[in-house]
């Protein structure tokens, strides 16, 4: 699947009704965060992103910035009111920064979905991680299953997939028009344009895919329903 296209079109249609899309983007200091910033930017979206230390943020003056964390309710508001109507797409590439118990996606994801209720925003696109369902390594060989289960789900990344489980369990009982993007290890280096995509599990045999694929997929889905109320798995 090619996923390099930037959905322009989705902008024009909005053009034509007197506006420009607008986007709320949180987690984008992070890795992932940037190139979504950038990728709305060159698609011309208008984008408020919730930052904590504007003063860092490569795309301050480009962007409306709301300054705070997603764990205060009135910043997250903020973000999602945006200029106008408020944001027409939610984009969350918000994550676990360490292995420790941080408990970011259980105290954040609940204050978007409530801030999105009350502004009457429908879409949102998450980022998650294969380890969000029991059954996402269905579709692997099962010493390959035992593995990543045993020494890696419930051992090493306990509490990061601990959190991507509350992530899910939040969005699916939402009743928003939810997508949760769920790639295996992500990689920093150049996207190769091409990975496949199960609605079931992670492909057999994958383990990896670049952020910047991840960052397309991400934007094809702002003006797709292909995906809506469903986590979708990517991998190379």
């Amino acid at each position: 699947m090619n996923s390099r296209a930037i959905r322009k079109e989705d902008n024009e249609v909005f053009a034509s009704e007197g506006g420009r899309m607008k986007i709320a983007l949180f987690g984008a200091s992070g890795a992932t965060g940037m190139l979504l910033t950038a990728r709305c930017l060159a698609a011309g979206y208008d984008v408020t992103a919730l930052v904590r230390r504007p003063e860092a943020f490569a795309y301050a003056g480009r962007v409306r910035v709301v300054e705070g964390t997603a764990f205060d309710a009135e910043a997250v508001r903020r973000t999602i009111t945006g200029p106008g109507s408020g944001a027409d797409v939610v984009l969350s590439v918000l994550g676990a920064r360490t292995l420790k118990k941080e408990d970011v996606l259980e105290k954040a994801i609940p204050l978007i979905v409530a801030a999105m209720r009350e502004m009457g925003a429908r879409r949102i696109v998450a980022l998650g991680s294969t380890g969000a369902k029991d059954d996402s390594l269905k579709k692997q060989a099962a010493w390959r299953r035992w593995f990543m289960q045993k020494m890696v789900y419930n051992t090493l990344l306990k509490w990061p997939v601990a959190s991507q489980v509350a992530q899910w369990k939040t969005l699916s009982g939402s009743g928003l028009d939810w997508t949760m993007v769920m790639p295996p290890m992500l990689t920093n280096g150049v996207g190769r344009g091409t990975f496949r995509v199960d609605r079931e599990a992670l492909p057999r045999n994958a383990w990896r895919i670049a952020r910047e694929d991840v960052a397309d997929f991400m934007m094809r889905q702002i003006g797709s329903a292909e995906w809506v109320g469903r986590g979708v798995y990517i991998a190379w």
